[in-house]
Order: structure tokens, then C-alpha cells, then sequence
């Protein structure tokens, strides 16, 4: 097993809230065990093109409570090339770095994995706010979304309230409902539309026709962006039956003010745990692993799980959601 004398950090993919916590776990946890450490800029195009930064225990001083990513971020799909997996390896042991540490999503520990195969020593943490990665019961940034979303809803739920209107509210999830499905339950939507669970648009105005003549002074309908046949599709369908509605409707695209804001005190805390456990997990050999959360406890995934398929969204919990649209 490689001693770790000097680790690499990187952010990769979408940003979300609780991405510098964890950035500053993995430095500050390092730095104790007597470890250097290398902030790498810009995620995989960073790591390839040598940009990277010492950090101290200076460096992450005062980013607990901001949200995004200080080391910055990028997608990079050429890094699924073999040649690039190389080139990434080249720069880091030109640059003495014994072990890595990834965070972000599926796409990040794809690359985090295909890093380990080739021999190098590497970790993941999964961050990502579709909390579709295996390996953890939830990831970094999905609680202070989910807080973003609810908010939200409320103050629309007001306002649709007060003019007797249907609200069509699409939030982030392009292959995962999870994000959709949560808040849908939170926020006490009549109903919840998500890539996993097709529903006919017949029952979208069917939904709404019934909450109206039940009384409701509103309606809400989530929708994750990823529902085929998509939120204009929902909208151009219930503009042609609108006579038969009661409501009228309004869209409201919360878009990327999903990914911002101040991480919540249980992202601050999982990111901290998880950044802290990918450090200790290096240091022991658990090359090829994800740290994330199981239960109440850290564990250790293989990366080739991880990674293996998108995490779907429990279906019995959407059959509670479906109970709770009464």
C-alpha cells in the first residue's frame, strides 16, 4: 500500500450547497494527519491542465457557511477517453500527489473509478443534489435543495391561494424524480410528476378537476424537469381543457436557485463527516470506494457500485405521496 503523503482535491460536475464544507473536511483532516494538500481548480479540465493550488488550513478558512464551490467546477465528458485518464495521472504524479479525492456526482466518481482502475489511489464523495448516487442514503447538498424547493412551494401556495390558482413548479431532476418527489411531500403538492413514474396528462387535468370541485382554494403540481413528456407538454395540454380546470395556471421554473444558497446545518455536518472519513479511507488503502452514508453510519462502497446505475427513487414512498394528494 502507497504511504499518502500528499493528496489532490477536486469539485466536478453541478454544483450544490455543502460542496466547501466538504472541501474544507478533506484539507483540515489531511493537514492533522500530517498530510499536504493540492486544491485542484475546475474539476477534471483542472486536473488535466495542471491547475492546482496548496491549500492550508488558512486556504478554507471562512467557506463553511457559502454555497458553490470555491475550487470551481466543470463537466468534462472527454475524461471517459483513456487518453485523458492517463494525461490526469501524468500531472499528478508530476506534481507528487499520492491520492485523490472526488466530489460531486455519477459522471465525478465515473471518472474517480476509472482513475483507481488505472492505478491510482482514489476516493469519492458523493455530492449531488438528485441524490441518485448508490452508496449513500442521501449526499451533500440534497437537504439545503430540498429546504430551497419548500420554501418555494410555501410562498407560491400563498399567492395561488389567494387568486384560487393551479401552480406547475419544475425543479432540477433529469433522470432522477427524487428532488421532485420530496418536495412534493414536504410541500403538500396534489401531485407529483417524475421521470421514474409515467403518468398520462389525462390524469394531470383529471387531478386538478378534482381538487376544484372538492373545494381547494389552490393547486400544486410538481414536476421534475426530467418527466417526459415534459412540464410544456403538462402546460399545453391543461391550456386546451382549461374550461374544464376551474383553476387558472400559472409555471414557475425554479431552475438553478436550487443549486445556491448557504448549506443547511445537516449539509455542513454530512459534508464535514464524509470529507473527513475520504481522508482516513486513503490513508487506509480503500482506494475505489465511495464514503457516503448508510443508516446512521459511514461505510465504504466500491466505486463499480456506486456507479453502476442511477439510484431510483423508492417507490413506495411515492405510493405515500400518492395517499397524501387527498
Amino acid at each position: 500500500m502507497t504511504e499518502i503523503k500528499r493528496i489532490g482535491v477536486l469539485t466536478s460536475g453541478g454544483d450544490g450547497p455543502g460542496l466547501n464544507p466538504c472541501i474544507r473536511a478533506v484539507t483540515r483532516t489531511a493537514i492533522a494527519m500530517g498530510m499536504d494538500v493540492m486544491g485542484i481548480r475546475r474539476g477534471y479540465t483542472g486536473l488535466i491542465n495542471g491547475e492546482f493550488d496548496p491549500l492550508d488550513a488558512r486556504s478554507v478558512g471562512g467557506i463553511l457557511a457559502k454555497g458553490g464551490t470555491f475550487l470551481g467546477t466543470t463537466r468534462l465528458p472527454e475524461f471517459n477517453e483513456l487518453r485523458y485518464q492517463r494525461q490526469a495521472i501524468r500531472v499528478l504524479n508530476q506534481r507528487s500527489v499520492d491520492g485523490l479525492v472526488v466530489i460531486g456526482g455519477n459522471g465525478s466518481l465515473s471518472g474517480a473509478l476509472a482513475l483507481h482502475k488505472l492505478g491510482f489511489p482514489t476516493i469519492g464523495v458523493p455530492a449531488t443534489i438528485d441524490n441518485d448516487v448508490g452508496g449513500a442514503d442521501i449526499a451533500v447538498g440534497v437537504d439545503t435543495t430540498l429546504n430551497t424547493v419548500l420554501d418555494a412551494i410555501d410562498k407560491i401556495k400563498d399567492t395561488a391561494s389567494s387568486h384560487q390558482r393551479a401552480f406547475l413548479i419544475e425543479v432540477m431532476g433529469r433522470d432522477c424524480g427524487y428532488l421532485a418527489l420530496m418536495a412534493g411531500i414536504a410541500g403538500g403538492a396534489e401531485m407529483i410528476l417524475i421521470p421514474e413514474i409515467p403518468t398520462a396528462l389525462e390524469a394531470v387535468a383529471e387531478c386538478l378537476t378534482d381538487a376544484y370541485m372538492r373545494g381547494k382554494a389552490h393547486a400544486i403540481l410538481i414536476v421534475a424537469e426530467g418527466y417526459k413528456p415534459g412540464t410544456q407538454a403538462v402546460l399545453d395540454y391543461l391550456e386546451e381543457h382549461k374550461e374544464e380546470l376551474g383553476f387558472s395556471m400559472r409555471v414557475t421554473v425554479l431552475g438553478h436557485v436550487q443549486r445556491g444558497g448557504s448549506p443547511s446545518a445537516y449539509d455542513r455536518i454530512l459534508a464535514t463527516r464524509l470529507g473527513a472519513a475520504a481522508v482516513r479511507g486513503l490513508a487506509e488503502g480503500k482506494s475505489g470506494t465511495v464514503a457516503g452514508m448508510l443508516g446512521s453510519k459511514i461505510a465504504y462502497t466500491p466505486l463499480e457500485e456506486a456507479v453502476a446505475h442511477l439510484r431510483p427513487v423508492d417507490e413506495r414512498i411515492y405510493e405515500i405521496a400518492r395517499m397524501m394528494e387527498m
